[in-house]
C-alpha cells in the first residue's frame, strides 16, 4: 500500500481544517441575535421558534446556577394578558398548576382611611392575575430553549463585543475560554436594566434613584391565602404580599436604604414581628419566613429603544418600581409584540434589523411603556409625601377610585395588559408561522 507523501497528508489536514472552518461559519449565520438569555430573552426565542428566523441566544449565567437572577425563589406577578401570551407560545398548561390566582387586590393607605379594591368577577375574567415565584416560571422558559427548532443556545458565554453595520451586527463572543463570531441581521439587547449593549452604543438613559431597596421573603400566614393581594402603602414605602403555592405570601417590603442593614440583620422573629407591625392581621400571625433578599430600587428608562439592526427590550429598556408588579409583565408584552412584527416583516420579504421594521415595533410599545412607567413612578411618589393636604387627597382619590366603576375598570385593563392593540400572542393565539 502506497504511503501518502507528507505535503499530501498535510494538504488533506489543511483541507479538513478549512471545511470545518467553513462549517463553523456557516453554523454562525443567525437573524436574530439575543443578547441575555434571562426570562424576557427566552421568551423571545420561544415565541420565534419554529417561524423561520434563526436565533442565537447568548447568556452569561448557567441557567440552573443559584446565582441565576431569573432563576430563584421570589414571587412574581403575572398579569392575566401574560397568561394569555404564555398560552399562546404553548406554556401556560406546563405552568399552571404551579401558580396561584389574584382573585381580588386590596389597596390600603396604612393607619389612614384611604382604600380601594379590585375584583375579577366585575371584568368577567377567571383572575386578575397570577403569582409563580422565579424558580417555576424560569423553568418554563428556559427548559429545552437549545434544543428548539431554529434556536441555538451560547450559555454560559458572554458578550465581548460587537459591531453594527448596514447590512447586519457582528457579535463576540466567549464561551469555554474560546472567541466566536456570531453574524446577524438583528442584534436584541436583553439584558437587564445595566444593558452592555445599550452602553456601548452610548444611548442615554433617565435614572431616578429612589433612596430605597425591595426586601423580599416568602412568609407563611396564619390564615390560607384566599386569592386576595394586598398593597399597604406605608411609611417607609409599599409593601405587597401576593398569594403563592404552598399556602406561602410573596412579601415585597420597600424601606428606605438607610434601615436596609437593620432589616437584613433582623433574625427571623424579629422580621416577622416588624412585618405583623406594619401589615397588621389581616392574614393571621405570620408563622414562618423563608430566605430574604434585598435590591435597589430605581427607574431607569432608555432615551432610544432602537436604532438601525438593534433593539432593547424588557429592563433594558425601561427598569421600574415593583409597585403593582409591572416589570416582567410589561418586559414580555414587548416580546409580544417584537415577534408579531419580526415575523411578519420575515414572511413578507422585509429586513428584520432595518430601521423602517424596528419603527412599527416602537411605535405599537410606545404609548403602554410611557404610560405604566408614568403610573407607577407617580404612585410612589404620591405615597411617599407626607404632608397632611396630600395625604388626605390621595385617601380621598382612592375612595373615588373604589366607587368609580368606568374608571377603575380602564385602570384594572391597563395593569392586566389587555387595553389597546393587542399582538396576537396578548390574545392568546399562536403567531402565523
Amino acid at each position: 500500500m502506497r504511503v501518502a507523501p507528507e505535503s499530501d497528508r498535510l494538504r488533506w489536514i489543511r483541507l479538513i481544517l478549512n471545511a470545518c472552518a467553513l462549517c463553523e461559519t456557516m453554523n454562525m449565520e443567525f437573524d436574530v441575535i439575543v443578547v441575555g438569555g434571562g426570562m424576557v430573552g427566552a421568551s423571545l426565542a420561544r415565541a420565534l421558534s419554529g417561524c423561520g428566523l434563526r436565533i442565537a441566544v447568548v447568556e452569561s449565567w448557567t441557567l440552573n446556577s443559584a446565582r441565576q437572577p431569573s432563576y430563584d425563589d421570589r414571587a412574581i406577578a403575572l398579569a392575566y394578558g401574560t397568561r394569555l401570551i404564555l398560552e399562546g407560545m404553548g406554556l401556560w398548561r406546563d405552568l399552571s398548576s404551579d401558580v396561584e390566582p389574584i382573585l381580588h387586590v386590596h389597596v390600603s393607605d396604612r393607619g389612614h382611611f384611604g382604600f380601594t379594591r379590585l375584583h375579577h368577577e366585575s371584568l368577567n375574567v377567571e383572575a386578575l392575575g397570577y403569582v409563580a415565584t422565579g424558580h417555576d416560571l424560569g423553568n418554563i422558559l428556559f427548559r429545552g430553549i437549545g434544543d428548539l427548532p431554529h434556536v441555538e443556545l451560547f450559555c454560559p458565554a458572554s458578550l465581548v463585543d460587537f459591531d453594527v453595520s448596514e447590512n447586519g451586527v457582528h457579535v463576540t463572543v466567549s464561551r469555554n475560554d474560546e472567541e466566536l463570531n456570531l453574524n446577524g441581521r438583528l442584534l436584541v439587547a436583553a439584558d437587564g436594566s445595566r444593558s452592555m449593549v445599550r452602553e456601548r452604543l452610548s444611548i442615554n438613559v433617565r435614572e431616578w434613584q429612589y433612596g430605597q431597596s425591595a426586601v423580599i421573603s416568602n412568609l407563611t400566614p396564619g390564615v390560607p391565602p384566599n386569592g386576595t393581594a394586598f398593597e399597604r402603602f406605608t411609611e417607609s414605602g409599599p409593601m405587597a404580599m401576593l398569594p403563592l403555592n404552598k399556602g406561602r405570601y410573596g412579601l415585597i417590603w420597600t424601606v428606605d436604604d438607610a434601615r436596609l442593614h437593620e432589616v437584613m440583620s433582623w433574625d427571623d422573629s424579629e422580621f416577622l414581628t416588624q412585618v405583623q407591625q406594619c401589615f397588621g392581621h389581616r392574614l393571621g400571625r405570620f408563622e414562618r419566613a423563608g430566605r430574604r433578599a434585598s435590591y435597589p430600587l430605581s427607574l431607569v428608562r432608555a432615551e432610544e429603544h432602537i436604532r438601525p439592526r438593534v433593539v432593547l427590550i424588557g429592563n433594558a429598556a425601561h427598569a421600574l418600581h415593583p409597585i403593582t408588579g409591572q416589570g416582567f409583565n410589561l418586559g414580555i408584552r414587548d416580546v409580544a409584540a417584537l415577534a408579531d412584527v419580526l415575523v411578519e416583516a420575515d414572511q413578507n420579504g422585509r429586513d428584520p434589523g432595518a430601521l423602517e421594521t424596528l419603527s412599527l415595533y416602537a411605535e405599537w410599545r410606545r404609548h403602554d411603556q410611557q404610560a405604566v412607567a408614568l403610573m407607577t413612578d407617580s404612585l410612589v411618589r404620591l405615597f411617599a409625601n407626607p404632608l397632611l393636604p396630600i395625604r388626605i387627597a390621595r385617601d380621598i382619590g382612592m375612595l373615588a377610585l373604589d366607587l368609580a366603576s368606568p374608571a377603575k375598570h380602564f385602570l384594572t385593563r391597563q395593569f392586566m395588559g389587555i387595553n389597546g392593540r393587542l399582538p396576537r400572542l396578548a390574545r392568546g393565539l399562536g403567531l402565523e408561522c
